[in-house]
């Protein structure tokens, strides 16, 4: 059962704090699956979103590259200002991925839904459940296009400029045709 945080707490956030989520599915009815993620998180207390970038595809990336044999992707940007704590945060992250039927079999293998929280805030953070801001996000067109679709002037923190990132990585997404959040 998720919990807004008590105000009462000295480390509960006194403040709406911004996060950018990214959204992916290559598995079952991708489209629904995110409209269905992103109906998830506008339901969640402690969350209000704010953003929802336009869908775009693109090919799926395992641990040793870009596997052009696995389903493609369906991928989305969301921003949201949160009172939950970036690790609140992550568990309803996985609470959602997992009632629509995420299954954690295999690193970076296909599945249903991920959400991944690109950043929070700034902040930086390195645990063994979290790691502030996401470390793969500047290398991935599929975060970094949605991204700047709804955030002209967002930055990575510790990276840069999102346009800039994009420029320099190159933009490999395509618009997903017909889907729409």
């Amino acid at each position: 059962m998720m919990r807004i945080p008590d105000r009462g707490r000295l480390d509960a956030p006194s403040r709406l704090q911004p996060a950018v989520l990214a959204l992916g599915s290559n598995l079952g009815d991708r489209g629904e699956l995110l409209r269905d993620a992103v109906g998830a998180l506008r339901s969640t207390p402690g969350v209000e979103v704010r953003a929802v970038s336009p869908v775009v595809e693109s090919v799926a990336v395992k641990p040793a590259g870009v596997d052009p044999s696995a389903p493609r992707y369906l991928n989305a940007v969301v921003l949201v200002d949160t009172l939950l704590d970036p690790h609140e945060l992550l568990a309803e992250a996985h609470r959602i991925e997992a009632e629509h039927g995420r299954v954690r079999a295999e690193r970076w293998g296909d599945r249903t839904l991920d959400i991944d929280i690109v950043d929070f805030d700034g902040e930086v953070l390195a645990d063994p459940a979290l790691t502030l801001p996401h470390p793969r996000a500047a290398e991935r067109a599929f975060v970094l296009a949605p991204w700047l679709a709804v955030d002209e002037e967002a930055v990575l923190p510790g990276a840069g400029r999102v346009d800039a990132l994009l420029a320099a990585l190159g933009d490999d997404t395509v618009p997903a045709e017909g889907v729409s959040l």
